[in-house]
């Protein structure tokens, strides 16, 4: 099989993990959300659409502004996770299978699971390397511009996406602050995984091509 399909494979099964923890993420949303997400939500609740709906719209505009600021983080997948993850979640809401809040401590168990199917999905769509998300972009941008570090510029943007989605009426609670210390361990373990496992599949085509020249 092409390391391009591969590719393809690993990326939109990343955005649906990523997709499906956020969903999950959003039926428990008084115990906290990530930042983003409770922009989104605060958004829907004073506007309307749906949350992936905002998300995809806030997606887009991040895209347009690394456009002009940073391009060279705009690839192929930067456009489909800014048009996909949305949708995917929306969907996943709309099927009504997923656990609702008890309103106990059980609720934090389903919010970790969220986390955590969230965080191997990123891992995936990342270590595809069809492009950086569109958030991602936006800091990796932020950074080149104001000398920041990657660290420094994802606390300062989602910093301001929190308190924007805070004055909003955002759902922000204890998890909200949880997310990085979870999500992004699970992050990097499932990046360097299927980073190895491509790296599998490219010596192996590498091989056969070889094989077939010779």
């Amino acid at each position: 099989m092409q390391v391009k399909v591969i590719q393809y494979v690993i990326f939109l099964l990343g955005l649906t993990f990523f997709g499906l923890g956020n969903a999950i993420a959003v039926k428990v949303k008084h115990v906290g959300l990530h930042p983003w997400e409770v922009l989104n939500v605060a958004l829907y609740q004073h506007f309307g659409l749906t949350i992936g709906t905002w998300g995809v719209i806030c997606g887009l505009l991040l895209v347009s502004i690394s456009y002009f600021t940073a391009r060279k983080y705009i690839k192929i997948g930067t456009f489909l996770n800014a048009l996909l993850i949305g949708p995917i979640m929306d969907f996943f809401l709309w099927l009504d299978f997923l656990p609702e809040p008890t309103h106990s401590w059980v609720d934090y168990l389903i919010l970790f699971s969220a986390i955590v199917i969230a965080g191997i999905g990123g891992g995936m769509y990342v270590a595809a390397g069809l492009g950086a998300g569109p958030r991602d972009g936006f800091m990796l941008s932020i950074s080149n511009k104001t000398k920041l570090s990657v660290s420094q510029s994802r606390i300062l943007v989602e910093s301001f996406v929190l308190i924007i989605g805070f004055i909003l009426g955002g759902p922000v609670f204890i998890a909200t602050f949880l997310y990085t210390f979870i999500q992004s361990p699970v992050f990097q373990r499932t990046m360097g995984l299927f980073n190895s496992l491509l790296e599998v599949f490219k010596n192996k085509n590498k091989q056969i091509r070889e094989d077939v020249y010779l």
